[in-house]
This record gives C-alpha cells, sequence and structure tokens, in this order.
C-alpha cells in the first residue's frame, strides 16, 4: 500500500496511485481557441488543429465546433485539417490521460465513479488508501492553516482547533484567525489582483483552474479522509464530495468555454457589428459551510474566478482544514492575491460582510444568508449576494405510491450525513390510507443502517458536527416526545456526539418541528387525507430548496411538479427522495427563504450572477 507521503505527493505516478483512475482509455478535453476575439472585433475562422495541437494524431480527435451567430447548441462532427470557413473551433477531446472522463458513444463525455446516489465505493483500493489515510490523520499533530493575503502566508494571531467528531480531545486541524485588519489587507489584495486576473483571457483562466484538478484528482483518498475526519462523514460521504469537486470545476469551465467565456453576437444594425459581453464585478467575498467543506468551498470559488474575478474565502471555523487543503491545491496554479483565505468565525464573515467586496457567495443558514443580503456595501451601491441557504424539505408519498421506493429514498436523503445537508429530507407528508405501511417500511430500512466511526466499512452515518447541534437533537426529541410520539431513534451511548436516525409521528399540524430546520437525523412524518391536502402541507413552510414525491399517478405527478415551491425536485426516485444534485445533472436553486437570486449553482445560469452585462457596438464594421 501507498505511503502516507505517497498519498500526499503531487509528483506520484498514476501507477503508485491505485486509487486514481487512469489509463489509456480515458480522454481530456482540451481548449483550441480562435486566434481572434469575438467581443473585440468580427469573426475570423480558426487555425488548423495541428497549427494548435501538433502533437495530435488527427484520426483520434473528435471536435466539438460551433457555427458563429448561430445560438449556444453546439453540433459535434469529425474534423481533420483546417475547420471549414465560418466555424470557430471551441474544444476538442482527444484520446489522453486524464482522470474520471471517458468516451462513450451517445453519452455523456464525463462519468463519476462515486456521487450521491452510490451506494458503495466498488474500489478496495481506494477503500484502503483512505482509511490508512484517515489513520495518518488522527495520529499526526496537525501545525495551523496560516492566512493567505496576497500571496504570502502568514503564522500569526489566535488559533482554532478543531477536534475529531469521532474522538473527543483528537486535533485534526487547527487554523490563525483572522484580525480585522486582515480583512481590510485581504481585500486590498483582492482588488489589487482584480485587474490583471480580469484582463487574462478566460481560456488561460480555465487552463489553470483545469491543471489545478488534475493535481486534485491524484488527492482524492487523502482530501476525502481529511473531509471525513473533520466532519464524521462517512467514506461514501467524504469521497462523493472529493469526486464532485472534481465534476464541479469541470463542469464551470466548460460551460466557460462553451459560452464563448459570455460573449454572444447581437442584430447587426445600420452598419455597425454589436455584441452582448458578460464581464466580472471584480473581488468577491466566499464564505463556505462545515458540511461540504471542499465542494461547495470549490464550486463558489471556481464560479468567481473561471468568470474573472478574484476571491477572498471564509471557511467555516468547523473546518478549517479542509477547506484550506483544497484552497491550497488552487492558489499553485493562481496568481498571488487572486485567492486569499481568512480564517475565523463569525466576527470574520461579518467583518468580510461589510468590506469594500464587490460581491458575495454564500452557503449556510437563512438567518445569516439574509443578514448578507441587507448589508450594504461601504460605498453603498448595491452588489451581487448568491446566497444558497437551508431548507425544510418535503417528500409526498401518495396512496399510490410504491412504499418500498419510498422508504428507500427517502431514509436515504434523510439520514445521510447524518441529516446535516441543506436538501436533507426534513418531512414526509403521507396519505393516511398508506400512513402506517410507510411508517413501517421506513423503520425497517433505518434500523439497517449501522452509526459508527468512519473507519468502519460497514458505517452508513457517523457523528453530528459538534455539542451545540448534539443538544439541539436532545432538546428536539423530548419535545417530540411530548408533543407527538418517536417511533425510534435517539442518542447512543457510547463517546462522541451519536445518535440513531430518528422518525416521530403524530406531531399536530403546523408544529414547529415541521417549520424549522434542524439539521440533524431528525423526520417528521404526517399524515394528511388526501393529495390536495399533502401539497398545500409541503409548501407550508419559509424554505424551498428540495421536495421530491412518489406517486403512481401520471396526474398527481403533474400537479405536483406544478405546484410544488421547491428548487430541486425528484420524482419516485429510490436513490434519494430530496437529495443528490450534481454538477450539470441537476441545478440546485433555493426558492423563498432558501435562495437569494433565482438561479442556483450546478446548473447553466450560475456563472452569469458573478457577471454584468455590457452591449459593447462596433460602427461601421460589417
Amino acid at each position: 500500500m501507498p505511503s502516507e507521503m505517497a498519498i500526499r505527493s503531487r509528483s506520484a505516478t498514476a501507477s503508485a496511485r491505485p486509487w486514481s483512475a487512469s489509463g489509456a482509455n480515458r480522454t481530456r478535453r482540451v481548449s483550441v481557441e480562435s486566434r481572434s476575439s469575438l467581443c473585440t472585433s468580427p469573426p475570423s475562422p480558426g487555425p488548423p488543429v495541428a497549427a494548435v495541437y501538433p502533437a495530435l494524431r488527427p484520426d483520434r480527435v473528435e471536435l466539438v465546433v460551433r457555427r458563429p451567430f448561430s445560438g449556444p447548441a453546439p453540433v459535434t462532427t469529425v474534423l481533420q485539417g483546417t475547420p471549414p470557413l465560418g466555424f470557430q473551433i471551441y474544444s476538442a477531446i482527444c484520446l489522453a490521460t486524464s482522470p474520471r472522463t471517458t468516451t462513450r458513444a451517445g453519452t455523456d463525455m464525463t462519468e463519476p465513479t462515486v456521487n450521491y446516489a452510490s451506494s458503495s465505493l466498488g474500489d478496495d483500493a481506494l477503500e484502503a488508501a483512505f482509511e490508512e489515510a484517515l489513520r495518518a490523520i488522527r495520529a499526526e499533530r496537525p501545525a495551523p492553516q496560516p492566512l493567505v493575503i496576497g500571496g504570502e502566508e502568514l503564522h500569526t494571531g489566535d488559533v482554532i482547533v478543531r477536534e475529531d467528531p469521532c474522538h473527543a480531545g483528537v486535533v485534526i486541524g487547527a487554523a490563525h484567525v483572522a484580525t480585522t485588519e486582515d480583512v481590510t489587507r485581504a481585500v486590498a489584495a483582492a482588488k489589487t489582483a482584480a485587474g490583471p486576473w480580469r484582463r487574462t483571457p478566460y481560456a488561460e483562466r480555465v487552463a489553470m483552474l483545469r491543471a489545478a484538478r488534475e493535481d486534485i484528482a491524484q488527492e482524492i483518498a487523502y482530501l476525502s479522509a481529511v473531509v471525513s475526519a473533520e466532519t464524521g462523514k462517512t467514506r461514501l460521504e467524504a469521497v462523493g464530495e472529493a469526486t464532485e469537486v472534481l465534476d464541479m470545476i469541470a463542469h464551470y469551465c466548460d460551460l466557460m468555454i462553451e459560452n464563448d467565456g459570455y460573449c454572444a453576437p447581437l442584430k447587426p444594425s445600420g452598419g455597425d457589428t454589436n455584441f452582448d459581453v458578460m464581464v466580472p464585478y471584480g473581488a468577491f467575498a466566499v464564505i463556505s459551510p462545515f458540511n461540504f467543506p471542499v465542494a461547495l468551498s470549490i464550486g463558489m470559488m471556481v464560479a468567481a474566478l473561471v468568470t474573472g474575478n478574484t476571491v477572498v474565502l471564509k471557511p467555516s471555523d468547523k473546518t478549517p482544514r479542509s477547506t484550506a487543503e483544497i484552497a491550497a491545491i488552487l492558489r499553485r496554479h493562481l496568481p498571488a492575491g487572486v485567492l486569499n483565505v481568512l480564517n475565523g468565525g463569525a466576527g470574520v464573515g461579518q467583518a468580510l460582510a461589510k468590506s469594500d467586496v464587490d460581491g458575495i457567495a454564500f452557503t449556510g443558514s437563512a438567518h445569516v444568508g439574509w443578514e448578507l443580503v441587507a448589508t450594504r456595501s461601504p460605498s453603498g451601491l448595491p452588489r451581487p449576494v448568491l446566497a444558497e441557504m437551508g431548507g425544510q424539505n418535503p417528500a409526498i408519498v401518495a396512496a399510490s405510491a410504491d412504499l418500498e421506493a419510498a422508504a428507500q429514498g427517502i431514509v436515504r436523503s434523510a439520514f445521510g450525513l447524518s441529516g446535516q445537508k441543506c436538501s436533507a429530507c426534513r418531512r414526509v407528508v403521507v396519505d393516511r390510507r398508506v400512513a402506517d405501511d410507510l411508517i413501517d417500511a421506513l423503520v425497517r430500512e433505518t434500523e439497517k443502517l449501522v452509526v459508527g466511526d468512519p473507519l468502519d466499512r460497514d458505517s452508513n452515518l457517523g457523528p453530528v458536527i459538534d455539542d451545540s447541534i448534539a443538544a439541539r437533537i436532545d432538546e428536539a426529541i423530548a419535545t417530540a416526545q411530548q408533543d407527538g410520539r418517536v417511533v425510534t431513534g435517539g442518542r447512543i451511548d457510547r463517546p462522541g456526539n451519536f445518535f440513531a436516525p430518528i422518525i416521530v409521528t403524530d406531531l399536530p399540524l403546523g408544529h414547529r418541528l415541521t417549520r424549522e430546520e434542524l439539521f440533524a437525523p431528525f423526520l417528521a412524518v404526517t399524515a394528511v387525507d388526501d393529495f390536495d391536502a399533502a401539497l398545500a402541507e409541503a409548501n407550508a413552510v419559509d424554505y424551498g430548496l428540495s421536495a421530491g414525491v412518489f406517486t403512481g399517478e401520471q396526474a398527481e405527478i403533474d400537479r405536483f411538479l406544478d405546484e410544488i415551491q421547491a428548487g430541486v425536485i425528484y420524482v419516485n426516485r429510490a436513490a434519494g427522495a430530496t437529495t443528490g444534485a450534481w454538477p450539470g445533472v441537476q441545478s440546485f436553486c433555493g426558492w423563498k427563504l432558501s435562495g437569494s437570486t433565482g438561479k442556483g449553482g450546478l446548473g447553466l445560469w450560475y456563472l452569469p450572477g458573478f457577471m454584468k452585462e455590457q452591449s459593447r457596438t462596433f460602427a461601421g464594421q460589417q
């Protein structure tokens, strides 16, 4: 087995990393850009393929081409030599070694090895590498993560310490805390770097981020183990998150290329040539949560960076090491000052929000998110706040539903990551005629789950993140016992904040435990008379992130799609009733209190939120 040093080595070969997907049958997506910019002049034909990539064999290159001015839909064909006049090559798929991508006729180019719908890792080498890395992390004495300002690492200031939620007293992360002066300096550094970074051609920004992705792909076992150590995630959840990082970067880079850097031609008028161009805002604050410390931080960072913004990152104080590790890999590929890192808690986040940043990207609670939206910039000018917040997500189960499939999907979504997902299923609204049968099925599925240490391959759930969440769960259980019935679950008598998944019933309609986000392995089941009542109860919350339905009636599916108030919805999905969104496969948009913009991450419309629109007219050009 590889040593800890081999696990972390960036220069180790693929053969020394059996858990890294690579090989001669893999493919790499590479950019082929026109020598002319549509944003500054009329189009011209692109160069011959060989002139840009002379090493490529023409018979082993598939080019994806788009006819300029014809709209966003690409036309895929196989070309050799110089592209036909009027075509602009914007990307190519060349057969070469690259992690986790494969060409299959008629299907997606990228096929994740593990995602949030996976039931196992399916890779003994990866399992062993994860275990070795996690043991090494728990045994070491980690140095505090530095602040990073203008490319300089600063090992100064107070230190926050993070203990393993599975093992009290075992320190697995630490970080130096930023001061108000550090916040001011970091924002100034980001603003200084913003001009040169904005003027860097978008294809070069994409190339830097894709290079970082290659490095991250070599660190999957190690990054997964760090995430697991800090959050208590099982190995399946942790590897799924690290894998999502790869597809997040690939997806946002692909969108930037496919949209020509978000420069589009408009109709010519009176001999003028016109373009619609999206340009970056400047310096973005990125404030990331604890529950997905690498995937959600990388998603916001890469979206800001690829669109030409610089970043001041504030990781969660619960997971400083995980986010610092992923940011360090990114920084190796970026100019100084483009990515700055400030560690700390709520005070640092508040200081950053009140600073002169040009925009804010945030994932976390609705309370904090809407405070950020309301915070005015020092200039008094408006700025974007892209906030993805919590959810009180329902699954509706109709009388016609497949109850076994419903139980599987609900349990998976309710209790994955011990319920600490903003998209977790919090509520089940079930037709009274099948309520008892569904509850029995839910209990059967729930009691199959194993709660334990991520080192145990059989573990399905780990602990909750800290004492504060555990205390809220204890209070919720006591309230449910008083006002309803606890069917199964509760605190486990062992060191650490471990809970068996909790299912409660018989709470009065509108009870606060069905309305307030708990962020815990806690599921409330409410029986109603019919589908009308189910839709009304599902929508009777201030949140609108995700929702699911299980029914055998097409008319009920149609009504659900038309009336449910949520941005991420699933129909009859046993792999996850309300969870499992993946980059480029689903979008992730919160409605109502769950989101601030009406657009969500992972999908097609997220990147434009980091840019502002500009019309450009060139007089007298045909």
